[in-house]
């Protein structure tokens, strides 16, 4: 009777220690809100590597971009600081020295590779270049998935809620694309790393008509804590293998890192929801 109460008393005592998996989200949602805002009092300086090699696995092209990012008015502005670029042609690497580059008429890995930089870390309506759908964090995105706790574990020395997320059922679409895995600081509310990948697959129509293929496609976001309850995306990639129009093929690759984060004004008074003690 004794070990009952007491394996009972530690139940109840672990479900007070770890929140359902829906108010952890919720919690992490509206943190997600404020962080947008915190975001635009801090500048920093960002690094983007892009690569793509052949089929064979030999380099086809390259890009290593620097970036000073400020806040503005809406969003953010980005001056770039530093370039460098090279491409494979006839056995021979050639540099260049501008993003857009293109040394031919058709010149389709100059074209995809700066659409890359510019879908994946130029997101208009995020502070900081991220689009928010590859992510599903924010009180809109979650609702077009559900949400599963996995348990809790040490990440980077801190306390981590591990959360699995997939789209609900019927929302597979490009409005819910992604599944994956969400490692959420079990003090602060605010996510630590995700990973994703593609939830979908491309149909077959689309295959055959256009010889169009993706595989592998997916990401992973790392976040850094700056001051109190302020969190940054500090690194940011993803590794994809793409075959197109029946002759086009390569394996893609994106990173991305933020660094020199330097306050620029004083913020203005947000309050994040952390675990209550």
């Amino acid at each position: 009777m004794k070990l009952a109460i007491i394996l009972g008393t530690l139940t109840l005592a672990a479900g007070a220690q770890t929140p359902d998996v829906a108010d952890i989200m919720a919690r992490v949602g509206h943190n997600q809100t404020l962080a947008q805002e915190a975001r635009k009092n801090f500048t920093y300086h960002q690094q983007q590597l892009l690569r793509m090699n052949r089929g064979n696995g030999k380099l086809a092209r390259e890009e290593h971009r620097e970036y000073d990012v400020s806040p503005a008015p809406s969003g953010f502005h980005k001056e770039l600081s530093h370039f460098e670029g090279k491409y494979q042609a006839n056995g021979k690497f050639v540099s260049y020295d501008r993003p857009g580059y293109e040394y031919k008429d058709m010149d389709i890995d100059g074209d995809l590779i700066n659409d890359l930089s510019e879908d994946m870390t130029n997101d208009k309506g995020s502070r900081d270049g991220i689009a928010c759908d590859l992510f599903p964090l924010t009180e809109k995105e979650q609702r077009k998935y559900k949400f599963q706790l996995l348990g809790r574990q040490q990440l980077n020395g801190r306390e981590v809620y591990r959360i699995k997320f997939e789209p609900r059922p019927h929302q597979e679409t490009d409005e819910a694309a992604w599944k994956g895995e969400a490692f959420i600081d079990a003090a602060e509310f605010q996510p630590v790393r995700v990973q994703t990948s593609l939830a979908m697959k491309i149909p077959l129509g689309v295959k055959v008509l256009l010889g169009t293929d993706i595989k592998g496609l997916g990401f992973s976001v790392s976040y850094g804590r700056f001051e109190d309850g302020i969190w940054f995306p500090v690194s940011y990639g993803g590794e994809f293998d793409v075959r197109a129009v029946f002759f086009y093929k390569r394996k893609i690759s994106v990173a991305m890192t933020n660094t020199a984060f330097r306050r620029t004004q004083v913020a203005s008074n947000v309050t994040y929801i952390a675990q209550e003690k």
